[in-house]
C-alpha cells in the first residue's frame, strides 16, 4: 500500500524557531522543519484507510523520525498492511520516518485515568522556567490541556496535513495526528524551549474522540537523557475525553540540539 501527499510546514509561525528557514539552517538543515506530528499525520492515513474506526479505536502505530521532511516536497508512505514496517520517503528517497501500525485482536488494556494526574497549567507563559533538567525532572507532572473537538472545525487541521480520507468528516472523529499536535503543545506549556526537534512517537488508542468531546491532555516527564551533545526528554502522555483515556503516547523530543559547533 501507498500513499502521497505534498508536505506543509503548518508551523512557520511557531514558537519553535526549528520550523524557521533562517533558524533551522544554523543548525544545518535545509529549511524549516515540518512538524513531526504532522509526518506522523501522513503515516496514519494507510492504516486509518484499511481498518477504518476499528484502528481509531484500539490500534497502535509508532514512529521515529530519520531525516527531516520539507516544505512542498511530496512525501510517499509505504506499508505492507500487515504489522509490517511503515515508511515514509520524500521525493529524493531518503527515508525520513519510519515505525509500524497495528490493529490487535483484544483492545490494550485501558489505563486509568489518575495513571497520569491532573495538573495546574501556568498561569501565563511568562511563569514557564527555560528547559533543563531541573526544570524537566524526572516524574514531574506537567500541566494539563484542557479543550474541547468540534467536529464542523476539523476541515482546517484536515486541510492543512492533506487529509483526504472522508472517515473523520462523516464520522464526526478527531484525527490522531490532531491530538498527538497536544503532546507538544503540553510540553510547550510547561518550559521555554529554543529549537527543539520532535524525534519520536509510540501511540497506543483506548477510544475515539467524538464531535462535542471534552478533552484534556495529561503528561508527566518518563525520562531524561543526554547522547551524542543532545538532550532529550521522554514524556508519558495519556489523552483523556470525558473522563475516558483515548490515547497514550511515549513522546520522544530532543528538548536542546546541540550546536553546530559542537557536532
Amino acid at each position: 500500500m501507498t500513499y502521497e501527499v505534498v508536505a506543509r510546514n503548518t508551523a512557520v509561525a511557531s514558537e519553535n524557531k526549528m520550523h524557521d528557514d533562517a533558524v533551522a539552517r544554523t543548525f544545518g538543515f535545509a529549511g524549516g522543519l515540518v512538524p513531526g506530528v504532522d509526518v506522523y499525520a501522513y503515516m496514519t492515513h494507510l492504516p486509518a484507510e484499511r481498518w477504518g474506526l476499528a484502528w481509531l479505536e484500539r490500534g497502535t502505530m509508532s514512529a521515529r523520525f530519520h531525516q527531516p521532511v520539507y516544505d512542498g516536497d511530496r512525501v510517499v508512505v509505504e506499508w505492507g498492511g500487515d504489522g509490517s514496517s511503515i515508511e515514509l520517503r520524500d521525493s529524493r528517497g531518503r527515508l525520513c520516518a519510519a515505525g509500524g501500525a497495528g490493529l490487535p485482536d483484544q483492545p490494550a488494556s485501558v489505563p486509568s485515568p489518575d495513571d497520569v494526574p491532573l495538573a495546574p497549567r501556568r498561569a501565563s507563559r511568562a511563569d514557564r522556567p527555560p528547559a533543563s533538567p531541573e526544570a524537566l525532572t524526572v516524574g514531574a507532572v506537567l500541566g494539563t490541556l484542557d479543550f474541547g473537538f468540534h467536529a464542523d472545525k476539523a476541515g482546517s487541521y484536515l486541510d492543512e496535513v492533506g487529509e483526504t480520507l472522508p472517515l473523520y468528516a462523516e464520522k464526526g472523529a478527531a484525527h490522531p495526528g490532531w491530538l498527538l499536535r497536544s503532546a507538544n503543545l503540553v510540553l510547550v506549556e510547561h518550559v521555554v524551549l529554543g529549537p527543539w526537534i520532535h524525534v519520536s512517537s509510540a501511540v497506543t488508542h483506548h477510544g475515539l474522540v467524538r464531535d462535542g468531546a471534552h478533552v484534556e491532555t495529561r503528561a508527566r516527564v518518563a525520562d531524561l537523557f543526554e547522547r551524542k551533545g543532545h538532550r532529550f526528554v521522554v514524556l508519558d502522555v495519556l489523552i483523556v475525553a470525558d473522563g475516558q483515556p483515548v490515547m497514550r503516547v511515549d513522546h520522544t523530543a530532543i528538548y536542546q540540539p546541540r550546536s553546530t559547533s559542537s557536532a
